[in-house]
Formats: structure tokens, C-alpha cells, sequence
């Protein structure tokens, strides 16, 4: 048997949060989704928590467990449980509505603020706008995000400043800025190298670490700077030689 020390809280009835613990038959292969899972089918039907495609795709499972963010689906418990005990929490900087469930308007704002699609004045000729294999590898590693919000929860500029734009929208932005197709970089690089955007970031990498599709925000956001400066350096006129 594992314990479970499960977070919970419902602002409905709830003064503060509090941990409750419970004992799972946890066995050989079994991912952390499982024993939440079983919790709620045998033991404590109030128990709320997300899930959907079980296969580590669609990212609504993510949550806290034993010391950093992951996908429960994904986890198995043999590989995380410490002495016995396996404890989940839900993403941190979100609002819970109960338990492990949190409130992703806000992560999803952030989502939307910088225009995640294609923008193009221009129709594509022959009903195809391509681009060369060089091209289209530019874009390897910034398509895979699957917004299960492990990177923003784990992010410390996030915790503090709620009006951060977050590594999940900075690097949906590189995704378009590198894109031949866009013809929005300017107005995209503006956005994103404002007050609120990648010079808000410290580097820590925290994004990095806990992503679930070994993705890499903290170099997208390197990338993003770069632009940013070149972009600068060229409004100045600095980069003209002679």
C-alpha cells in the first residue's frame, strides 16, 4: 500500500486548505492518475481532480507531485514515491476551485494576448503557403506545447507578477515570429519585449526542467531576446556599418 497526501480545499465551504491522506493498492505500472483514480471510485467520491486523454497529451492533468510539476498520467508512482508516500498538489499561481482543480482563465489570457495563429495579408497562391524544409525546422520544439501549465506554475516571475505574459504564451510567440508565413513579427516582437514580456524573465530555467514534452521555454525566450534587440539596434540605425 501507498499513502497519498492529496491537497484540498473547496473556497465554497473550506477556511483554509488541508492535507488529507489515503491508503492506495498501488501496483506495478500504475501512474499517479490511477491512484487518484481509485481514491475517488473507493474512498472519497469528493475528491475533484483533472483528467482527459490519459496519454500525456492533452495536459489536464497536471499537477504538483513530490516536489515538482508533472502530468499524472505520465507519472508512475514507483518512480516518485518517497517512503511510502506520494503527495499532489495542484498548479501553483492559479486560483484552485477545489482540490486539485484550478482556475486556467487567467493562464489562458496570457495565451490569447499574443495572437496564437497565423497572421497573413496575403492569400496563399494555389490554396498552399509553403515553406522550405530550413524553414519549417525552425519551428521543431515550439509547436508541441500542450498548455498543461507545469512551465507557468513553476515559474517565479509568474508567481509574482500575474500580468507576466508566462513562458507558455513567449514561446507560442517565438512559434509565429519565426514563422516565414507570419507577416505580424513586428507588432509580435513589440509585444512580447514590453514591459511585461521576456525582460521579465530571470533565467532559471524552472520551465525547462518540468516540461513533460522536453520542450525548452527558456531558450525560446533567449531567442525572443535577441530578435528583440536586433530589432532595436536596426530602429537606431546602429547596425549599419560604417
Amino acid at each position: 500500500m501507498i499513502r497519498f497526501r492529496v491537497f484540498r480545499f473547496d473556497p465554497a465551504c473550506d477556511k483554509a486548505p488541508r492535507f488529507d491522506t489515503f491508503e492506495v493498492p498501488a501496483e506495478k505500472g500504475m501512474p499517479v492518475l490511477d491512484g487518484l483514480a481509485y481514491i475517488f471510485e473507493n474512498v472519497d467520491h469528493s475528491l475533484a481532480y483533472r483528467s482527459s486523454c490519459r496519454t500525456a497529451l492533452c495536459g489536464s492533468c497536471a499537477m504538483h507531485i513530490n516536489g515538482r510539476y508533472r502530468l499524472a498520467c505520465q507519472t508512475q508512482i514507483a518512480d516518485v514515491v518517497r517512503h511510502g508516500l506520494v503527495e499532489v498538489r495542484p498548479l501553483a499561481h492559479l486560483p484552485v476551485l477545489r482540490d486539485l482543480v484550478v482556475d486556467m482563465t487567467g493562464f489562458m489570457d496570457q495565451w490569447r494576448r499574443i495572437q496564437p495563429y497565423l497572421i497573413s495579408t496575403r492569400p496563399p497562391s494555389g490554396g498552399e503557403n509553403p515553406q522550405t524544409p530550413e524553414q519549417r525546422q525552425l519551428l521543431d520544439g515550439l509547436i508541441d506545447c500542450i498548455l498543461c501549465g507545469a512551465c507557468y506554475a513553476a515559474c517565479p516571475t509568474a508567481r509574482d507578477n500575474p500580468k507576466y505574459l508566462g513562458p507558455h504564451a513567449l514561446m507560442r510567440a517565438l512559434r509565429f515570429i519565426d514563422d516565414s508565413r507570419d507577416e505580424a513579427t513586428e507588432e509580435r516582437l513589440a509585444q512580447v519585449a514590453s514591459e511585461q514580456g521576456v525582460f521579465r524573465c530571470h533565467t532559471v530555467f524552472n520551465c525547462q526542467t518540468v516540461c513533460p514534452k522536453d520542450l525548452d521555454p527558456a531558450g525560446a525566450i533567449v531567442r525572443i531576446k535577441r530578435h528583440a534587440v536586433s530589432r532595436a539596434l536596426r530602429a537606431s540605425g546602429k547596425d549599419r556599418p560604417g
